[in-house]
């Protein structure tokens, strides 16, 4: 903890004396010349048109334009470091020039869409978009697990793993040591010793506090290849902002596993922070496990160039019984596909009888309430299940503020009153599923790295609705007196909702 907060200290202070450096020289340049400070408002103006023009999701980038134009030095300056897109960084060019060349790895088989059309003409139209724009393929099903908690999941994490004989990867955006990461970690270091290849990966940020700034050095001389995602930079950049959220386990390209979960105690109730964590994993074998393995690599290379070729991690599938389709699909802030939220807003635009959502966090735009108040006025019973206990009390206090207009409009939200939900699912009509890491938040939605699972025609989805059903039986239904406040909280809520994409 005291090498965490010495590096946050350093990089703080780095941050600041840019800044401070940035704003000196334009004041000083601002009171000797009148014409500069003529030229900052037209700059401020210039780049707000620019961000109204360029912009896909305006209510998104409403802050900035305030931020700019309301104190032109400051924000001008934090939007050219933190919100423009200026290919300045060596890793931003890297990751969109990597995510392009994986393309070639995603090989849709058009057999599997003329079957699914055939099963499914309703929906064919989300497979489309998936194979298609987003660039992830479609797959017969031939098996799937949904575990509703890590702690049920965990142990079948750990037995895959001592079962592998090729290669593991991890990519996770927490790492934290403790029985969860011991454990894995004993495995990995006996599995290095067996030859078989192992790569982790972990996002620099989300494990900033929980591990020592040169731990990938530790992994890496137990003979662990090791990558921290993205590091924390003493220059600020836009790249910082985009995290690896991602959560990927692939055994010798067999077997797969993603969900909520990060490799923490706290995400198996080993630990308990805010009462029960309630998170899921979601086993995933067969062909499918493909585009996990493609996804890793991408990253992977993207950061450490060391494969010529992907195809020499594609093992022979295991195959079982045919159940559905699946499409795992990642997502990613380089690109102008907002895939994650296409295909939660297509689930919900497509529901006839119900729809089920499961999120920690619930700070959206007006298109996503515009769709879900929209998706109960079709007669679709549509309800969100989020925490009873929150883990960030601010975030906690910006997703209540939601509740009033939601539940006004028809929605029906629930409280998970035994602790936090962390798990990130969405459900409808007994057909329809998926199960990754997107929560509904605008950090997810645009600005990180993620991944998911599209479900559809499986029987095991039902295991997914019954642990929505449960989370809700656990819990209790909002009223609407429940989610109304005061007219001076009223007003500070409205100041942080405007706010809360630069969170």
């Amino acid at each position: 903890m005291k090498t965490a907060l010495s590096r946050i200290l350093v990089i703080l202070i780095a941050a600041a004396v840019q800044i401070f450096i940035q704003y000196s020289v334009v004041t000083w340049l601002k009171d000797k010349l009148t014409w500069i400070e003529a030229f900052l408002h037209l700059l401020a103006v210039i780049i707000t048109l620019s961000i109204i023009k360029n912009s896909r999701h305006l209510s998104m980038d409403i802050s900035w334009i305030i931020l700019i134009n309301v104190i032109p030095l400051v924000g001008t300056a934090l939007y050219l470091f933190l919100g423009a897109d200026l290919f300045i960084s060596r890793t931003y060019r890297s990751i969109r020039e990597m995510t392009e060349e994986a393309g070639r790895y995603y090989t849709q088989d058009e057999e599997v869409m003329r079957q699914a059309e055939e099963v499914t003409p309703d929906k064919i139209g989300q497979f489309r978009y998936i194979s298609s724009y987003a660039g992830y393929p479609v797959y017969k099903n031939t098996g799937f697990e949904y575990y509703g908690l890590g702690e049920t999941g965990f142990p079948v994490m750990i037995e895959e793993l001592k079962k592998a004989k090729k290669f593991i990867f991890l990519e996770y955006f927490i790492i934290e040591e403790g029985y969860m990461w011991d454990s894995i970690l004993a495995i990995l270091e006996q599995k290095v010793k067996e030859g078989v290849e192992v790569r982790v990966m972990y996002d620099d940020f989300g494990s900033f506090f929980l591990l020592p700034g040169t731990y990938y050095r530790d992994l890496e001389a137990k003979g662990i290849k090791c990558i921290p995602f993205n590091r924390i930079s003493l220059v600020l950049n836009i790249i910082l902002n985009h995290r690896d959220h991602r959560k990927i386990m692939v055994i010798d390209g067999k077997v797969a596993f993603s969900g909520g979960i990060n490799l923490a105690d706290e995400y198996i109730n080993r630990i308990t922070r805010f009462g029960k964590w309630k998170d899921n994993v979601i086993k995933v074998t067969g062909e499918a496990v493909w585009s996990y393995t493609v996804m890793f690599l991408t990253h992977w290379n993207a950061l450490r160039k060391e494969d010529r070729t992907f195809l020499s991690y594609r093992c022979e599938a295991e195959t079982g019984e045919d159940d559905g389709f699946i499409a795992p699909y990642g997502d990613t802030p380089l690109d102008n596909e907002n895939c994650a939220q296409n295909i939660y807003t297509n689930i919900i635009n497509e529901a006839n009888e119900y729809c089920y959502i499961c999120t920690p966090y619930l700070i959206i735009d007006t298109e996503m309430i515009n769709a879900l108040i929209l998706c109960a006025k079709r007669g679709v019973d549509i309800r969100i299940i989020t925490p009873g206990i929150p883990d960030k009390k601010m975030v906690f206090a910006i997703t209540r503020s939601y509740y009033e207009e939601l539940i006004k409009g028809g929605v029906k939200i629930f409280q998970y009153d035994p602790g936090f939900v962390h798990a990130k699912v969405m459900v409808s009509d007994d057909e329809v599923a998926t199960v990754g890491t997107v929560n509904l938040d605008y950090r997810s939605l645009y600005l990180h790295f993620e991944n998911g699972a599209y479900l559809y025609g499986s029987k095991k989805i039902a295991t997914v609705k019954n642990d929505l059903i449960s989370m809700m039986e656990e819990g209790h239904e909002l009223t609407l007196a429940e989610c109304e406040n005061g007219p001076v909280t009223e007003f500070l809520l409205s100041v942080l909702r405007l706010f809360a994409p630069l969170m």
